[in-house]
């Protein structure tokens, strides 16, 4: 029987997670779910928010995301997801959806300095961003976060993404890996 592609990208906020894995949904031709995009829907929803790093809207987020994906795996859609996964906190969300499809891990990666400049940029280009995430008061917090990051780690094909300036391995390559079929 046929099953879905997973294909999860994840790396520290800022490292170009969300860019990438639309390309690769366009790449593929199926749907990016991106956890930050569906914050920022929330936050439409409660008008007044004040975003924090761990709010309310953050922890009700998580069980949307992880139900929005299972269920599109479960239809037979393959899925593009994407967040800032470290395994701590996102391995037990992972974990069940690897028997209900073919999963392949994209994990990005990018210095600290950069980081900042795209959060900055990030802030100062798109408010609707900010909404989801807060103001630039933490930026160095963000920086330390980028140093300590903990990848998610599953025993699945996965390749390492420099994103520094554009991407290594590049975005053909990439598009490759994510249309491969993994052993489930």
């Amino acid at each position: 029987m046929a099953s879905p592609s997973l294909i999860v990208v994840s790396g520290p906020p800022g490292s170009g997670k969300t860019t990438l894995a639309h390309r690769l949904a366009q790449g593929v031709g199926c749907p990016a779910l991106c956890r930050d995009e569906l914050k920022e829907g929330m936050v439409h929803a409660h008008p007044g928010f004040t975003p924090g790093p761990v709010d309310e809207l953050n922890l009700r987020t998580l069980p949307a995301f992880f139900g929005a994906v299972e269920y599109l795996l479960r239809a037979g859609i393959t899925v593009v997801a994407e967040a800032a996964y470290q395994d701590k906190l996102w391995r037990p969300g992972l974990t069940p959806l690897l028997e209900l499809a073919a999963v392949r891990l994209v994990r990005c990666q990018v210095d600290p300095d950069t980081v900042a400049d795209r959060i900055r940029r990030r802030y100062e280009e798109n408010g609707l961003r900010a909404a989801a995430h807060g103001d630039l008061a933490h930026l160095a917090e963000v920086r330390e976060r980028t140093l300590t990051f903990d990848p998610i780690t599953l025993d699945v094909p996965t390749v390492d993404v420099d994103t520094t300036d554009g991407y290594r391995p590049g975005l053909p390559e990439l598009i490759n890996f994510a249309r491969e079929r993994a052993s489930r």
